[in-house]
């Protein structure tokens, strides 16, 4: 599989018109970026509650199958990040209240020792019940997705066609 390519010019890039440009990555990587998608999805996505993140979910998933009936593959696999990141912050909320795993952000060190010295400073677990249950909501849906016959088929297809090396 070849890495999210966080090169390209995403600002200027419409990714429904240049599908060949897009890659899956890992994860959530590109969630943020890759327009015109992100836009479309974004304003759906909300997690405080379980009953927002129901809503939000449900939407969301909703997209994700409205992309896989017009065979838009990008979109599909956006909509799947967004359920799975709808998932991972809520857990990060879910575990520690101010949604800051780290006493120091690794991101921000200047070396990859420091780096990984700040990966290691784990703030305490504050477990929180309603964004736990936020987080099992947005599971669901992201197991869904990923699972799904027709995206799975897409993405086979996707990388066949512009992941090859």
């Amino acid at each position: 599989m070849m890495a999210f390519d966080y090169t390209l010019d995403f600002k200027t890039i419409d990714f429904r018109d240049s599908p060949e440009l897009y890659r899956v990555g890992k994860g959530e990587q590109g969630v943020l970026l890759v327009e015109p998608y992100k836009s479309e999805i974004l304003p759906h996505w909300r997690f405080k509650t379980p009953d927002i993140a129901r809503v939000s979910s449900e939407k969301i998933y909703e997209m994700f199958l409205d992309y896989l009936n017009q065979d838009d593959f990008i979109g599909a696999d956006m909509a799947r990040k967004f359920l799975q990141m709808g998932y991972t912050r809520s857990r990060r909320y879910a575990n520690h209240k101010s949604g800051r795993k780290y006493k120091q952000n690794p991101q921000k060190e200047s070396s990859k020792e420091a780096q990984l010295q700040a990966r290691k400073d784990i703030l305490p677990n504050e477990v929180d019940p309603v964004k736990a249950e936020s987080a099992a909501i947005f599971k669901e849906k992201w197991t869904q997705a990923k699972t799904n016959e027709k995206y799975l088929q897409l993405l086979k297809k996707h990388k066949a066609m512009y992941e090859q090396d």
